[in-house]
Order: structure tokens, then sequence, then C-alpha cells
């Protein structure tokens, strides 16, 4: 387990937290749980969402920087203060405040007092030819991550879902060249008022494929064999929180028209004592900076929290102590 520090001689010891997602929520949860001089161990399973992208926008101070290079930094950093980083995946999650255990594919059950869900999301791609393949280089989702790059580039917005429509308003704003390819959906009297109002044309006909010369996207080719030329294309993708392993510690998805998440409050604490969750397993439109932030701010609650906790058995224990010593 690459990464692992201490997890072979200390497999059996209690973690104050043990954070499962390895990714911008869950290294900067981490960080600053170590720097509060908390025992973190992190499971990841080493499959970030924004893999396929060729850099981290909005990310201040990191600007294009590389998701490879970005969570290597994160990693180095959580080792430096003491933190833990397990390469492995878990398989099953049980307990509950005081005593999480955290079953991993190796074997290995790792105990927690606390546990933080970073896990992400997973994007629903449709089932076009092509889309799969330029997934995060020439077929994008979201404007603020990747609008500047397309910047007045011929934009195709792939009509796979009901929200279509509102991304091709969203990337009119970086290039006056959008288009909606309607494939089977309707558009109500309004939303083609207001395409019409944008100058966005829409091309109707069943969309077939995605085509590409040099791993460049071309164009998308329609069901009657026409080819528009297109230099980049949106899809508006389902986004799920990949939750099912908290099902047993009674944590179970919300629905959302744009797919999934695992409520919780403003400090990401959830409805399951002990438990709470950061990044995009609750906020499914967080970017990366704003995964890292949310990361931060629950480690801050977790930190709390365990203080009180602690402070409440003392005081406790104090007031046995002096009721034995009374009698």
């Amino acid at each position: 387990m690459a990464g692992n520090i201490g997890m072979a001689e200390n497999k059996s010891a209690i973690r104050d937290v043990v954070i499962v997602g390895g990714g911008a929520a869950g290294l900067s949860a981490a960080l600053t749980l170590a720097r509060a001089r908390r025992s973190v161990a992190v499971i990841d399973a080493g499959e970030p969402r924004n893999a396929p992208a060729d850099g981290v926008h909005g990310m201040l101070g990191h600007e294009g920087i590389s998701p490879a290079d970005l969570l290597a930094r994160g990693r180095a950093e959580v080792l430096g203060y003491g933190g833990e980083i397990v390469d492995d995946r878990v398989t099953e999650v049980s307990g509950e405040a005081d005593g999480f255990a955290i079953t991993l594919r190796s074997g290995i059950a790792v105990q927690g007092r606390r546990l933080l869900i970073a896990t992400g999301l997973v994007d629903e791609l449709p089932e076009i030819p092509g889309v799969r393949e330029q997934w995060g280089h020439g077929v994008l989702h979201c404007p603020y991550c990747h609008g500047w790059e397309v910047r007045d580039s011929r934009i195709g917005v792939l009509a796979t879902s009901p929200m279509a429509v509102h991304k091709a308003f969203l990337f009119r704003q970086w290039s006056s060249q959008v288009m909606l390819f309607a494939g089977d959906q309707e558009l109500s009297d309004e939303d083609q008022a207001k395409l019409q109002a944008l100058d966005i044309p829409v091309v109707t006909g069943g969309i077939a494929s995605l085509d590409s010369t040099d791993d460049e996207l071309t164009g998308v080719r329609l069901d009657d064999g026409r080819v528009v030329a297109v230099d980049a294309a949106v899809v508006a993708t389902p986004m799920v929180a990949c939750a099912e392993l908290f099902s047993g510690i009674g944590l179970e998805p919300t629905s959302h028209p744009a797919g999934s998440f695992i409520e919780s409050d403003s400090f990401g604490q959830t409805s399951v004592p002990g438990v709470w969750v950061a990044g995009n397993a609750t906020d499914i439109g967080a970017q990366v900076s704003g995964s890292a932030a949310a990361g931060a701010l629950a480690a801050q609650h977790i930190n709390t929290d365990l203080i009180f906790k602690d402070l409440d058995r003392a005081v406790s224990e104090l007031n046995d102590d002096r009721t034995g010593k009374a009698s």
C-alpha cells in the first residue's frame, strides 16, 4: 500500500478520524486534522473523478495544475504532518460513533472514532460513441472548469438530459458559437424563445456519434449521416454520489434532478452521529476549490466535536472520582 505510513504496525489502533476518499476534500480535511494533532487515516482507491482533465482551474495559487500533481502535493503535505494514507478500497463500513470499522479489500479493518465521507461522485455518461473517449478533453460538462479553454470556439451541447438547455445558456457566456443538438428532446416554447434570443441554433436529428481526428474532437455525426463541425461538446451528466458503502450505517443518498447526494448540514455533519461528508458526495456542483474548502471546514467541526466529547468524559470521570472519595 504505497504512501501508507504505520498501518502495518498500528492496524489495530483506533484513529481519531478515518476519511474515505483521497481527493481534494479528503486530503484537505486530513491536512487540517493532522495539524490539529489528530490521528487520521485516509483510505483512497485511486480513482479521482477529474483524472482525465488536462488541468484544475479556479484553484487559487494552483491555476492549471494537473489533477495528479495537485493530489501528489496534498498527499505529501498530509504525510508531512503525520497523517496516514492507505491505498486500498473500502468494502464495508459498520459500527457507530467512537467505534466505526472500515474494512478494506486487503482484509485490514481500520477503526475510527469519527468518519468523514469524501468519496465524490460518478458521472453517468450517455451511451454515444466517442463521448467516453473524449471525456475531460473534447467533451465537457462544467463551464467554470473548462469555459475559458473553449472560449470563442464552436460548442455543441448534446441534449441527452433535461439540463442540456441550461448548459447551453451557461456556455453562451464563453462563446457566441454555441449550438444545441436536440436529439429526441422536445423543447418548450419558453426554451425555444430563450435559445432564439441568445442566437443559439437548434440542430434536429438523432445523435449517432462524435467524430475526432488525431484524438481531437471535430464534429457531431447525426443519424442521417450529416456531420456538424464542433470544437467541443457539452453533456449534462447525471452526477451520482458514491454512497452505496454507507447504507450499513444508515446513510442513503438523496435524489436530485441532476443526480444524487448525501445530505448534510452546512458544516458537513450528516444525520448519523459521528459521520461527516465533504466535497462532491454532498455538493455535486462543487469544483475542486470548493471541495477542498468543505473538507477543511468539516475537519474543524470534527476536531471540535472530539474536543468536547473528551472534555465531557474528563468531567464525568472527575465527578465519579470525587464521589468515590466522598463515600
